[in-house]
C-alpha cells in the first residue's frame, strides 16, 4: 500500500469530520488511529509478510516451526501464487523436531529413511520470495532444514543454515604416543562412553558411533597431506576427564594440534532440499552444517545460485561443514548457473551433477520393459514421463546402444511414484529381448541440463572439487580450486556402482586456477582433471563415451600449481584440447602419486596439447602416455 493512498484517504477521513462537524478533536485523532491500524494489518494485501507482525522474533531461543508454517499457508491462500515476500529480522531463529511437520521425501542420494522433520515447508507455491535479511536458522536435532517442493518463480536469499549441535564431532589431537592418543572433544557436542567402551556422540533426536574421519591441519585448515578417510579412536576409550579421552589409535601423521572431524557416513538429509520446482533462485545464503549436501535438487527445471555458499561461520571454531557435497543436482533440465560461491572444508564435491540409469530388469513385450533404480540413496522418486527421449547403454562397455521414447511409465512395485524402486515402461519403438540381460541401463535425456560454474572458490574439502555429468553444455571458469585434496574437476559417468548417468558432449574448462590437489586419494583420483567414466571392460568398447560429435573437453588458459606430475587423465573421449594453459611446479608437499605421467590417455582419441607453458621442460614422449 503506498504512502499516497494512506495520506489521500486520511486527508478525505478529515475534510468530511471537519465538514459535517459531528467529530471533536479527540474523536479525529482516534479514528485516524484506528484507519492506520486497519491499513497497516491489512498491508499484507501488498504481498509483503513479515515474520515480527506474527510474532516470530529473533533471539528468542523459542520453537519458531509452526509459527512459520502458519504464515507460510496464510500467504498461499491469499495470495494464490501473486508475488508475495516473506521477511524476517536479522537474528537468530531456532527450530525443533518436536513440533517440526512431518514428510516422506525421497530424496536422491541421501538415506531413505521416513518420514523426515522437516522445519520449513515451502510447497505448490508460486512467485514467493523468502528474503532473511541476514536470517541465521538453526536446528536443534537431526531435521530437514528447508523443502521447497513443487514452486515457481520463488527466490530465498539472505539467511544461514547451522545446527547448535552437529553429528560430526570435532577432536583435537592432545598427545600422539605409539599406540594410544589422546584427544580433546568440543565443548559444544554431548557424548557418553557405552557400556562396551564406545564413544557416542547425541543429540535431541539422534546419536552416533564415529567410525571414521577427515584430519585437518589446524593452521591452514587444509586436509592433512596423504591421511584420506582415517580410521578413528572410537572404541575402548577411557575418559581421562571431561572431553579428554584416550584411545587405542594409531596414526603417526596424526601431530599434536590436528583437527579431526569423527563422523559416520549417514546423510539423511540436505540442509536445502528442492523437488519439482520451475526456475527458482537462491541468492546470498550459506549453509554452515548439513548432515548430508548443503543444497540437493531433483527434477528442477532451471535454478540460479548466486553467492550460494557451504562455507564455516566467521568466528567459528569448526574446520568441517557439510556430510556429503556443498550442492547436487539430480536428474534437472533447463540450466544449472552457480556463481560467486564459497564451498570449503565439506566431505565431498562442491558440485556433482548427473542423472540417474535404471537397470533393465524385465521384458515384458517388445515394447514394454522394466527399469530398477539400483542405489541404495537414489530411490523412490519420479524417473521420467509420457513423451521422454531415453537412451539405452550397455554396462560393462558404458556404449550407447540405441533411442527411444517414453508412451506410458508406471511404478511397478508400489501403487504410487513416492518410494517406487521398479518402473513398468512403454517405449514409442520394439526394443530386443537381450535388453533384459542385465547388463544394459536406460538413461532419460529429458531430464539433462546445461551448466555454467564460474567464479567460485573451493577449499579444504574431501573428495573432490566439481563432478560433471550431463551431455549438455557445460562451462567451468574462473573457478578457483584450492587444495582440494583429491581431483578438482571429474567428468564421470557410471551404470554399474553409483549408477549416476551421464555422457559429456561439451565441456569447457578455462580460467580456473588449481593449487595442490591431489593430496590424498580418493575414488576417481587419477589427476587434477579427471575424465573418468566407470567402464569394466574397456578393452571391449568399440565407442567412445565422452565427447564426439565434433566436440569434446576444451581445457584452456588455466594455472595448474602443483607439487605432483599428473594434470590430465582421461578415459574413452573422443576430443581434448589442453591449450595455453600455465603449469607451475612447487616443493609444498612430496610427490606421492602412482601416476607419473602429466596426460594419461585410456582409449582417447583427437586430442591436441600445444601452446602450454610449464616451468620446467616439458618432453612430449615422456609427459604423454596412451595405453590404448
Amino acid at each position: 500500500m503506498t504512502y499516497y493512498y494512506l495520506f489521500t484517504n486520511i486527508n478525505k477521513f478529515i475534510t468530511f469530520a471537519n465538514t459535517n462537524q459531528i467529530i471533536n478533536e479527540m474523536n479525529i485523532r482516534n479514528s485516524l488511529l484506528l484507519l492506520l491500524t486497519v491499513i497497516i494489518a491489512t498491508s499484507c494485501n501488498d504481498g509483503v509478510y513479515r515474520l515480527s507482525d506474527y510474532g516470530v522474533y529473533p533471539n528468542s531461543g523459542e520453537d519458531v516451526s509452526e509459527k512459520i508454517l502458519k504464515v507460510i499457508d496464510e500467504i498461499k491462500n491469499e495470495r494464490d501464487g501473486a508475488p508475495a515476500t516473506l521477511l524476517f529480522e536479522p537474528g537468530d531463529y531456532d527450530f525443533f523436531p518436536q513440533n517440526a511437520i512431518e514428510r516422506e521425501y525421497y530424496i536422491s542420494n541421501h538415506d531413505q529413511d521416513n518420514p523426515k522433520k522437516v522445519a520449513i515447508v515451502i510447497e505448490n507455491v508460486s512467485n514467493l520470495t523468502i528474503d532473511g535479511q541476514g536470517a541465521n536458522l538453526y536446528m536443534n536435532g537431526r531435521m530437514l532444514p528447508i523443502a521447497m517442493v513443487d514452486c515457481e518463480n520463488c527466490t530465498l536469499k539472505n539467511l544461514s543454515v547451522d545446527t547448535r549441535v552437529p553429528q560430526i564431532t570435532q577432536a583435537t589431537i592432545v598427545k600422539n604416543s605409539a599406540d594410544t592418543i589422546i584427544y580433546r572433544l568440543s565443548s559444544d557436542c554431548s557424548y557418553r562412553i557405552d557400556s562396551d567402551g564406545r564413544l557416542i556422540t547425541y543429540g535431541d533426536n539422534w546419536e552416533v558411533h564415529p567410525v571414521a574421519g577427515i584430519a585437518f591441519d589446524d593452521n591452514t585448515g587444509h586436509i592433512v597431506y596423504q591421511t584420506s578417510d582415517i580410521a578413528v579412536g572410537t572404541n575402548n576409550v577411557l575418559e581421562i576427564e571431561p572431553y579428554l579421552i584416550k584411545a587405542p589409535w594409531q596414526n603417526s601423521k596424526l601431530e599434536e594440534g590436528t583437527i579431526v572431524a569423527l563422523r559416520n557416513y549417514a546423510r539423511p538429509t540436505p540442509g536445502i532440499f528442492m523437488s519439482g520446482n520451475k526456475n527458482t533462485h537462491v541468492e546470498d545464503v550459506t549453509v554452515h552444517y548439513a548432515e548430508g549436501m548443503g543444497l540437493l535438487a531433483q527434477l528442477c527445471e532451471d535454478i540460479t545460485l548466486n553467492g550460494f555458499s557451504v562455507s564455516i561461520r566467521e568466528g567459528s571454531k569448526r574446520y568441517f561443514t557439510t556430510q556429503a557435497d556443498a550442492t547436487h543436482f539430480s536428474a534437472c533440465k533447463g540450466k544449472i548457473k552457480s556463481t560467486d560461491g564459497i564451498y570449503e572444508s565439506m566431505m565431498d564435491d562442491a558440485i556433482n551433477v548427473h542423472g540417474t540409469y535404471l537397470r533393465i530388469t524385465e521384458y515384458l513385450s517388445p515394447n514394454v520393459i522394466v527399469g530398477q533404480y539400483m542405489h541404495p540413496q537414489a530411490y523412490g522418486f519420479y524417473w521420467g514421463g509420457e513423451g521422454d527421449s531415453v537412451q539405452f547403454v550397455k554396462s560393462s562397455t558404458m556404449e550407447l546402444v540405441s533411442g527411444n521414447v517414453i508412451t506410458k511409465i508406471e511404478p511397478y512395485d508400489k501403487d504410487s511414484i513416492s518410494g517406487a524402486k521398479l518402473f513398468k515402461i512403454t517405449l514409442k519403438s520394439e526394443v530386443d529381448s537381450d535388453i533384459a540381460s542385465g547388463d544394459y541401463g536406460i538413461e532419460n535425456l529429458e531430464w539433462t541440463p546445461e551448466v555454467y560454474f564460474a567464479d567460485n572458490t573451493i577449499r579444504n574439502n574431501r573428495a573432490r572439487g566439481a563432478l560433471f555429468s550431463t551431455p549438455k553444455d557445460v562451462v567451468c571458469e574462473r573457478n578457483f580450486f584450492d587444495h582440494t585434496s583429491g581431483t578438482a574437476i571429474l567428468l564421470c559417468g557410471d551404470c554399474n556402482g553409483w549408477f549416476e548417468t551421464g555422457a559429456c558432449r561439451s565441456v569447457v574448462i578455462s580460467n580456473n586456477h588449481f593449487i595442490n590437489s591431489l593430496t590424498n586419494m580418493f575414488q576417481f583420483t587419477n589427476a587434477i582433471i579427471s575424465i573418468y567414466p566407470e567402464i569394466p571392460n574397456l578393452t571391449g568398447q568399440t565407442k567412445y563415451f565422452h565427447g564426439g560429435e565434433g566436440k569434446g573437453v576444451v581445457i584452456e588458459n588455466n594455472t595448474f600449481e602443483t607439487f605432483d606430475r599428473p594434470i590430465v587423465y582421461a578415459k574413452s573421449l573422443d576430443g581434448l584440447q589442453f591449450k595455453n594453459n600455465i603449469i607451475i611446479e612447487n616443493n609444498d608437499y612430496p610427490p606421492f602419486h602412482w601416476n607419473n605421467n602429466r596426460f594419461l590417455f585410456e582409449r582417447v582419441t583427437n586430442v591436441q596439447i600445444e601452446n602450454n607453458s610449464f616451468s620446467d621442460e616439458f618432453n612430449e614422449e615422456n609427459d604423454i602416455k596412451y595405453l590404448n
